[in-house]
């Protein structure tokens, strides 16, 4: 039996055009603008938090490294899928940009099993469901989540390593420990139990990095909404941090699989100007990536639902 695996991803903008609106310029920088407003809706009334949105993108050239980010992670799960054995036909497809999930399915169209993933750690319906939704094929095996998985919980305790090489014990111990997720609206968070998925992947990783006393906050809300969305906010969780007597922070958004831009723009240039406001000391850990670890957390991941 050919069997396939769809990695579902959520994408960011390239050069070129994605060929989502048939009414686009097609001109220099129409990337972004597209791509966000793919994401809020093509609503006027949205205007305002689109264009906020997009000089986010255009702060880095305007473009995303979401893509290639999420390529190099398929590129080697499809490589440690190999190496036990798993001889698949692996895709990338994503959300908001091209190859978009429909055409990965149909590269997929020949496999008689397909297994689905969805690379967001925690189940909520903007992080999972639309994914779903979004591939044309019913028969698809999506696979459970792997927010539990130690290997995930490795791999980010690794990257805090790494963020820290060079520290006394005593600088290690004094710091605050600050893990962030995406903010989602509150209804939604009670409705996915999301707040509690978060928890217990940050739980899991601060054991393994062997400090378990850690703080969650939440990024990437929009300034205004009619919802109340995920709190706290970053920016209020380090005031606590700094009203408490912390003078380092060390900060890893767990919550995020890749370094893209709502991490390199709002942690690695709002948050830190929101440290230096502060006073703080703001160390940011990378992403897991590629890391081994969590590679092999996302091929058990897909054996697990290919021998289901």
């Amino acid at each position: 039996m050919t069997e396939g695996v769809l990695l579902a991803a959520f994408g960011g903008p390239q050069p070129g055009c994605c060929g989502r609106r048939t009414d686009c310029a097609r001109g220099p920088g129409c990337e972004a603008p597209c791509f966000v407003s793919g994401i809020l809706g093509d609503d006027p009334a949205q205007a305002g938090r689109v264009a906020e949105v997009v000089s986010h993108y255009r702060h880095f050239g305007g473009y995303s490294p979401y893509n290639r980010l999420a390529a190099a992670q398929a590129d080697a799960l499809r490589g440690e899928l190999a190496r036990r054995g798993r001889r698949v036909q692996l895709e990338l497809g994503f959300r908001h940009w091209t190859p978009w999930i429909g055409e990965a399915c149909q590269r997929l169209a020949d496999c008689e099993r397909v297994v689905g993933v969805v690379l967001a750690p925690h189940a909520a319906a903007r992080s999972t469901d639309l994914y779903r939704t979004a591939a044309p094929r019913a028969d698809i095996r999506w696979a459970g989540s792997f927010h539990l998985h130690p290997g995930l919980a490795q791999a980010t305790a690794d990257r805090l390593r790494q963020a820290t090489l060079g520290w006394s014990a005593g600088r290690l111990n004094r710091a605050a420990l600050l893990f962030t997720a995406h903010a989602i609206p509150q209804p939604a968070e009670a409705a996915s139990g999301y707040r509690g998925l978060v928890a217990a992947s940050a739980a899991l990783a601060a054991t393994a990095f062997g400090k378990p006393e850690h703080g969650i906050a939440y990024q990437s809300a929009p300034a205004t909404s009619r919802v109340p969305w995920s709190t706290p906010a970053v920016s209020d969780a380090l005031a606590a941090l700094r009203d408490a007597g912390h003078e380092d922070v060390l900060l890893q958004p767990l919550g995020f699989l890749v370094d893209h831009i709502e991490v390199i723009y709002d942690l690695d240039v709002e948050a830190q100007h929101t440290a230096a406001r502060l006073g703080l000391r703001l160390t940011r850990a990378a992403t897991v990536g590629d890391h081994p670890a969590f590679i092999g957390a996302l091929a058990d991941t897909v054996e697990s639902a290919l021998s289901a």
